[in-house]
């Protein structure tokens, strides 16, 4: 499980690979991102890729209840992400990506957790899957755009220091991904 990751790159390392459309934005690093913070994400607009900002806790459409009430979605596990009532939805139509710089897991050890950040060796972009849903408060008439991100079990590198991992996509595997997403209107 993910519970933090860090987003520090520049605007044109994201258009580089990501081939945004957008007018440049001035980025600022985060080197600890928690659930509930806002986290930059990349969808689909009607002329290409855009990068927003999103609540980190995946909020489903339907959600009637407090923001206090919604239970942990700020990670989707790949092998129930279609059946999990909090995920389906967003699984069929709204896919996302989420560029990070690295992220944190903790192991257990005899003198308690110990955090290990996780980041490539030549310091380029990771690509996280991750799934996005518009809700709006019925309170307050607000719209919130949250996303969460797709995990997986841990690959052998990782695996020596936690059981699960964010779902990398590989450069060649973005652009099918974003294929997938549903376009938002601007």
């Amino acid at each position: 499980m993910c519970g933090r990751f860090t987003q520090k790159y520049t605007w044109q390392e994201l258009v580089d690979l990501y081939q945004l459309t957008q007018s440049p934005q001035n980025l600022r690093p985060n080197y600890n991102v928690c659930r509930t913070d806002p986290v930059s994400v990349i969808i689909p607009g009607t002329s290409g890729l855009f990068l927003m900002p999103m609540r980190w806790g995946l909020i489903p459409r339907w959600w009637k209840k407090s923001l206090k009430e919604l239970p942990a979605t700020f990670n989707a596990r790949v092998e129930t992400v279609a059946e999990k009532p909090m995920f389906r939805d967003a699984f069929r139509r709204n896919r996302c990506i989420i560029p990070a710089s690295g992220y944190f897991e903790w192991q257990d050890t005899a003198e308690g957790k110990q955090p290990y950040y996780i980041t490539p060796r030549n310091g380029s972009v990771l690509t996280f899957a991750g799934l996005w849903e518009d809700w709006r408060d019925r309170v307050n008439n607000d719209t919130i755009a949250s996303c969460t991100m797709i995990i997986t079990k841990a690959n052998s590198f990782v695996s020596a220091i936690h059981d699960r991992m964010p779902v990398i996509l590989e450069p060649e595997n973005i652009g099918p991904c974003c294929r997938t997403m549903r376009e938002r209107k601007y």
